[in-house]
């Protein structure tokens, strides 16, 4: 079974999301024949790599609101967050243009590196304080997870994977995908939101269900022809 993943790395829920799925993958029985595999999506793909002021400034110009509301907002998030077992700390975010990290998840699934990179650049920008959008910071974090660095430095600054990732967004674009994280299972069924890991465990075990009744429906129409 395939669950393809629609997120950001920019997108505090895409890491929740990512802990609720891990705790319904440890309910799934037939986990093991889980194949979970990430797509790229930009919240913001005309942000630039430097931006001035910190998240809270952010906010408040995306949604017309004060600081203070905007602080509320990161407070509702850190609530979720620490329901499922994450510590972020929100006023160190440094909000940038996230194509870059995008081109790198890239890189490290032709290692099969591609979950722990996307964790760590998780980590990295929602606990550490990370930019980003700095090419050192990247090599950086992909030396951490295994990947040679000279390599992504030099990959990173050509186009390397940069189609790959427009492609994700573009069929994000076609499959009606608005909003994010979004999880894709077997391309027959979306889960959107970081659902809790009850809805997320159901929704696999219907997927699961399903492809087994598909399977046994063509295998009795195979019998009868």
């Amino acid at each position: 079974m395939n669950i393809e993943i629609w997120s950001d790395v920019a997108c505090p829920f895409c890491y929740i999301g990512k802990r609720h799925l891990e705790a319904a993958l440890e309910r799934f029985e037939p986990r093991d024949h889980v194949t979970v595999v990430w797509r790229s999506f930009q919240l913001a793909p005309d942000m630039p790599r430097e931006v001035e002021g910190d998240l809270r400034d952010h906010l408040a110009a995306k949604y017309g609101v004060s600081r203070d509301e905007a602080g509320a907002m990161n407070g509702r998030v850190l609530e979720m967050a620490r329901a499922a077992g994450l510590e972020l700390d929100l006023d160190r975010v440094r909000p940038t243009n996230t194509l870059d990290a995008h081109r790198l998840i890239k890189l490290a699934g032709r290692s099969g590196l591609e979950d722990r990179m996307v964790e760590r650049l998780l980590r990295a920008y929602f606990a550490d304080g990370e930019h980003l959008g700095d090419g050192e910071a990247l090599v950086r974090l992909a030396s951490e997870v295994g990947l040679d660095g000279g390599e992504v430095a030099a990959a990173l600054d050509g186009d390397a994977e940069l189609e790959a990732v427009r492609a994700d967004i573009a069929e994000a674009t076609s499959l009606g995908l608005r909003a994010v994280p979004a999880f894709v299972i077997d391309r027959s069924l979306l889960v959107s939101g970081a659902q809790p890991p009850a809805a997320l465990l159901g929704a696999l075990e219907q997927a699961w269900r399903q492809r087994h009744a598909d399977d046994s429906g063509a295998a009795d129409a195979a019998g009868t022809a």
